[in-house]
């Protein structure tokens, strides 16, 4: 699988991450095949479900019958296709086109990351899909594993664009109904929610019985606060100003920011999820290796 110059996969990064893995530390739900453990018994290529057709899924699994009664495209989905089902929830609110050069945004960071992953992900011959969202959803692209699916996956992604304001809490209790078969989950998010109410979503994927990685996505200048001068802030989803002397506020912003980092460790934690503070200055492919070595030893 090459690049094919798509923006948000660069070879250098794909070259960081070849040797490594993204593995399922729980059960999922599909078949055997290396790296993953299952809940069925044994090797099994049997008939499990229909699904609707999505543009790159192989013309040989559609089935006809079903496309002569209804004039819609389904495919048959077998156990064999079904390792690990991966969705990738990457936050489009407005907050995410936040950047202090020469920092990307943390919306060009996470849509690098989720392109990295999905790499990984069908490189090992798993199936990952794309969801996006703001206040709504906005893209939702179920799994696959094929090249054609991982080019329109790709081909989305450089779409992506900042919307306006978010209400994670309630958008995750959705996707979490949304998905009804025991998955990996990867949020990609800057969590500007309060944490208590993203703690209560989180659980509602612990009690669907999903893995959840949770990749923290903040510019540098969010966490140390290294403003000197008197300057204006501008809110981003709600374009909202306040004028700030730093002199004032710094001290009481780094604590602040500092619970606000450990409240979402803690709901993790408590989930058994993995928290990853991704901090935007230290290049996505380093920051992901990072995490899955040490995920591995662990």
């Amino acid at each position: 699988m090459s690049a094919r110059g798509y923006r948000y996969l660069k070879p250098e990064a794909m070259d960081r991450v070849k040797n490594l893995a993204l593995v399922a530390r729980g059960v999922v739900e599909g078949s055997i095949t290396g790296l993953h453990s299952s809940p069925y018994k044994g090797f099994s290529v049997e008939f499990a479900e229909h699904r609707k057709y999505t543009p790159g899924d192989n013309p040989r699994h559609l089935d006809w019958r079903v496309l002569g009664r209804t004039d819609r495209l389904y495919v048959k989905q077998y156990e064999e296709e079904t390792n690990l089902r991966a969705q990738v929830l990457l936050d489009l609110s407005g907050s995410m086109a936040y950047g202090r050069p020469p920092a990307p945004t943390k919306l060009e960071y996470g849509a690098n990351l989720t392109a990295l992953i999905a790499y990984l992900l069908i490189r090992q011959q798993d199936s990952v899909g794309l969801t996006t969202f703001d206040t709504k959803v906005r893209l939702d692209l179920p799994s696959g594993g094929s090249p054609r699916h991982f080019d329109l996956m790709m081909r989305r992604l450089e779409a992506v664009r900042p919307g306006g304001r978010t209400n994670l809490e309630a958008t995750l209790h959705r996707l979490a109904e949304r998905f009804q078969k025991r998955g990996l989950m990867v949020l990609i998010s800057d969590l500007y929610d309060d944490p208590e109410a993203l703690g209560r979503a989180l659980r509602h994927f612990h009690h669907k019985r999903h893995e959840v990685i949770v990749f923290h996505v903040l510019d540098r200048s969010e966490i140390d606060f290294p403003f000197t001068e008197v300057s204006q802030f501008k809110d981003l989803e709600t374009n909202a100003t306040l004028q700030v002397d730093p002199a004032y506020v710094a001290a009481d912003y780094k604590e602040r920011i500092r619970e606000f980092l450990e409240a979402h460790r803690r709901n993790c934690a408590e989930c058994r999820f993995d928290y990853v503070l991704a901090d935007t200055s230290t290049p996505h492919e380093v920051m992901l290796a990072r995490y899955l070595e040490a995920r591995a030893r662990s």
